[in-house]
């Protein structure tokens, strides 16, 4: 079944106006059998989002009009391709409360979800990972004294998301594992041993639970690292698991659907 199973709205603040039909379309077009919506859930009300517009994620007052669209979509488009409704949901250390309520709350409506590591707690400060090189390097580098302090930090981090308890409705597939690498070629690391071990921990972990991964192509097409999320040595690894890929473009706009597909084809099937 060719799926895309990590897509975005207009519902999200940092991406395009493109209208949701328009995205379901493109993936028709492309010869898409599946296709899941998964936009970023709305963060803990109690959390303040680090980046400077605020707006990393899907607005609470529009929850409500999100579920509807997506279950219209879904009858309008059931003779031409299986849409399921879904977040991608953020683990943050400490909310794990306030994300099982989240996950209780909506689990009847979805089909579909992914958990990701976006933010990093940074001495005593939240931190996005993956909002620009300069942001990277003030908030989160210059903090942790090298690329693989940051890097350690990151998986250990992403250990507890695969590990944490959140519920019967929790994320079934880990969301774009190498993120934290968004930077690598300008700000590459140098020791890998300090942090490898992590990674073979969480493919571990995953396997264990029979959980998927997001086979993410959003990397491919930022400059400064143009990879896969997650990368070769991590796809080997994987594999030897046995631990199912789920490709996903990341779109956030329409006409990235699909884009680099005959890569996941290439790596995966």
């Amino acid at each position: 079944m060719k799926w895309d199973g990590h897509t975005h709205t207009p519902y999200c603040p940092h991406g395009s106006i493109d209208p949701l039909k328009k995205y379901i379309e493109q993936a028709i077009s492309q010869g898409f059998d599946c296709y899941s919506i998964t936009e970023h859930a709305p963060l803990p009300k109690t959390f303040h989002d680090p980046v400077p517009l605020q707006d990393s994620a899907m607005k609470w007052e529009d929850l409500e009009s999100y579920l509807n669209d997506c279950q219209k979509l879904k009858k309008e488009y059931e003779k031409d391709i299986l849409i399921y409704t879904g977040f991608e949901v953020d683990f943050l250390e400490g909310y794990e409360k306030e994300t099982t309520d989240f996950l209780n709350e909506v689990g009847p409506y979805v089909d579909d979800a992914i958990l990701s590591v976006h933010f990093l707690p940074v001495k005593g400060t939240w931190t996005c990972v993956d909002y620009s090189p300069e942001h990277f390097e003030q908030d989160i580098l210059a903090p942790l004294g090298s690329v693989d302090q940051v890097y350690l930090h990151y998986y250990q981090t992403y250990y507890k998301a695969v590990t944490a308890e959140l519920g019967k409705y929790k994320p079934r597939r880990m969301g774009h594992l190498t993120v934290i690498e968004k930077f690598k070629k300008k700000y590459p690391s140098i020791q890998k041993d300090i942090w490898w071990s992590h990674i073979l921990f969480i493919l571990q972990e995953i396997e264990r639970r029979g959980y998927q991964l997001d086979y993410n192509t959003a990397g491919l097409s930022k400059p400064l690292c143009q990879e896969v999320y997650p990368s070769a040595d991590i796809l080997v690894e994987a594999k030897k698991l046995r631990i199912p890929f789920v490709y996903g473009s990341d779109s956030h706009q329409a006409k990235t659907v699909g884009l680099h597909y005959d890569q996941f084809i290439k790596d995966c099937l």
